[in-house]
This record gives structure tokens, C-alpha cells and sequence, in this order.
């Protein structure tokens, strides 16, 4: 997704945005290997149990997560955008291939597009999330489910992870 197409907007998007001193690439490993991915993903105390990635345009992005209950909760998506170490875009609207999804878009807080911007800096990397939403009414669902507060406690596993090495 070209930066000049990228709009936030405020009312239907939300954004995560942190610096950290670990190096763009790691955190981009972290983002595209599933072995990766699979321990850091959820808030715990839930867990990733299932990734499939296949990283180009139109390629799946699949994840199952499990909750402490043991209840699965699968997603799948497509990718939009692969910029190695600077970008990776994906929506739930798609399937692999660009096929429409299957899933219910009323489900849990509806369709969205993912967007992961990965700057380096100084002493690391800058690392912007932003779930693109279709409505007000669905970003306001998945703010309450959590976003800032899951993303961002995700997001600091997947740092803490690459700082103890276990990538």
C-alpha cells in the first residue's frame, strides 16, 4: 500500500504506534515466520497454536488462537502488500488469492484491513500498527474488545522475544 494511499482516519482506523531498541529485521522475522509469530501473537495467557503464512500478494495469512478455556479462534486472510522490513498489509475481507472471504463480516467486530509499518531508527525500530476498519460502529467493537490494550501487550512479547533470543 503506496504511503500516499494511506489515509488515517480517526473515525474508522486505529493505531498503535511504539520505538523500540530491537532492529527492524528481527521485529520482521517476528511478523513473518510462524514458529515466530506463534509465541508472541495473543495477550497471554492465550496462546497461538496454528500459523500459515505464505508471504507474497494474495498469499494466506492464517492463525488459530486459543483461549485459556481452550476455545479456538481462527482467522484468515490475505496479504495485500509485502515490502520486506518496511511493510505488510492484509485483510480478512479476502481470502488467499484474492477470493472473497467466506467469513460472517457481522462476526466479533466485522471485517478489517491490518497495516505493519516498520521504520528504522537511531537505536531501533518504529513500529506502527493500524487496524483500517469499515465503519465507526466496527472500530468502535474492536476498541472496546481491547485493541490498544491486546496489540499492544502482543506486541511487547514479540520484543520481549527477540531480546531473550528465542528467534
Amino acid at each position: 500500500m503506496n504511503d500516499s494511499l494511506l489515509k488515517i482516519n480517526p473515525n474508522i482506523d486505529l493505531v498503535l504506534e511504539r520505538t523500540v531498541d530491537v532492529p527492524v529485521e528481527l521485529v520482521w522475522d517476528a511478523w513473518t515466520i510462524p514458529e515466530q509469530l506463534k509465541q508472541w501473537f495473543c495477550p497471554l495467557p492465550w496462546k497461538t497454536i496454528d500459523c500459515e503464512i505464505d508471504l507474497r500478494p494474495g498469499g494466506i495469512f492464517r492463525t488459530v488462537m486459543e483461549s485459556p478455556e481452550g476455545m479456538k479462534v481462527p482467522g484468515i486472510g490475505c496479504y495485500l502488500e509485502v515490502i520486506p522490513n518496511k511493510r505488510l498489509t492484509w485483510t480478512s475481507a479476502l481470502q488467499p488469492g484474492y477470493r472473497p472471504s467466506l467469513a460472517d463480516p457481522n462476526d466479533t467486530f466485522g471485517f478489517f484491513t491490518g497495516v505493519v509499518n516498520l521504520e528504522k531508527t537511531e537505536k531501533g525500530t518504529k513500529y506502527t500498527a493500524i487496524a483500517i476498519h469499515t465503519d465507526e460502529n466496527q472500530k468502535k467493537k474492536h476498541e472496546e474488545m481491547g485493541f490498544h490494550e491486546g496489540w499492544g501487550a502482543a506486541f511487547d512479547q514479540l520484543v520481549a522475544m527477540i531480546k531473550k533470543g528465542k528467534t
